[in-house]
């Protein structure tokens, strides 16, 4: 499959594409990659979605691990390989267990999963599935996560939605990642 929107190059740039680009790279990230290629069609999308990215990976209150844990719930379920591939050593170093990220890579359930992971994969799980957190799963996030770790998590779930659908959509190209554990595209 061929990417559908490669990079553009420099001097075809419009002057909000310009400042979109400078924008991202004088940031955390400091390059214009994933994701961010295609989004640059539509600058003042990518700008601001680039800083709730930004926020949700850099200046969260959420435990790294719950997040990157989040990132691949949304990767597999949304089967984006550049996510998994970009995050999934991140996970791993984040403390999110190896035997975890298998699991997810091939599809299945993880075993057990100590706190506070186990209750954001649970409120993953549940926003991915549908429109509701059940009541006692709610209140146990509140109690784990806390309000804005609550949200943060929910607002992960939909920003890596969001670039998922981006770039499958865009067939963005997962370029040379090779990730420790590989994801099944079942």
């Amino acid at each position: 499959m061929r990417d559908r929107m490669p990079q553009l190059p420099a001097t075809a740039l419009t002057p909000a594409q310009q400042e979109a680009v400078a924008a991202i790279t004088a940031g955390p990230r400091g390059a214009l990659f994933g994701p961010f290629v295609p989004l640059l069609r539509s600058p003042g999308a990518m700008v601001r979605l680039q800083e709730v990215g930004a926020h949700l990976r850099f200046g969260s209150a959420l435990p790294k691990a719950v997040l990157e844990l989040a990132v691949l719930q949304v990767a597999r379920a949304r089967n984006q390989v550049f996510e998994w591939g970009y995050h999934c050593q991140l996970a791993l170093d984040a403390g999110v267990p190896r035997e975890v990220v298998e699991d997810i890579a091939a599809g299945r359930e993880p075993g057990p999963l100590a706190e506070p992971l186990a209750t954001g994969y649970a409120v993953v799980a549940d926003v991915l599935a549908g429109n509701d957190i059940p009541d006692e799963r709610y209140d146990r996030a509140l109690d784990v996560l806390g309000e804005e770790g609550l949200i943060d998590v929910i607002v992960c779930a939909g920003y890596y939605t969001t670039l998922a659908m981006v770039m499958n959509a865009t067939r963005t190209d997962a370029g040379a990642l090779s990730p420790p554990v590989e994801m099944s595209l079942s």
